[in-house]
């Protein structure tokens, strides 16, 4: 029997059990804050490109080296709700009194933002092509 591991060191592609052992998905995502150690949940698929289910911490029943394994039946498991991304924020940068290029830069670096990352109010659920780049990241490593 492998030793238990941290939250800390979950990487996307481990295998997710039930409480009976059976195979269930992946872990797509930890969901938590590393730099305060709290470990808030899990995303993980339970097909290629379906959309990931948010497991609390509170159902984690074990983690070993490669396989995390839950307190919840696969039943249990088939009812989780989907895992929603959370919202994304924007740093406000001061405005500083540079002249035209430093208006022209801050406005480069705006528009930059809502094309790259577009910064959204609430929790939304993951869309194709980030549930493709996660498969493929699981896949690949």
């Amino acid at each position: 029997m492998a030793d238990p591991v941290s939250w800390l060191v979950i990487e996307a592609g481990w295998k997710v059990l039930a409480a009976d052992g059976s195979e269930v998905g992946e872990v797509d995502e930890v969901v938590g804050d590393s730099n305060a150690d709290i470990f808030d949940g899990l995303a993980i698929s339970t097909s290629r490109f379906g959309k990931p289910r948010y497991v609390p911490s509170e159902q984690v029943d074990e983690i070993i080296d490669g396989t995390v394994r839950l307190s919840l039946t696969t039943a249990q498991i088939e009812q989780l709700g989907e895992y929603l991304e959370p919202a994304t924020s924007a740093q406000i940068e001061p405005n500083s009194k540079g002249g035209i290029g430093e208006s022209l830069s801050a406005d480069a670096r705006e528009l930059e933002g809502k094309v790259l990352a577009p910064t959204q109010r609430h929790e939304h659920s993951m869309n194709i092509w980030r549930r493709i780049a996660f498969f493929f990241r699981r896949l690949f490593g």
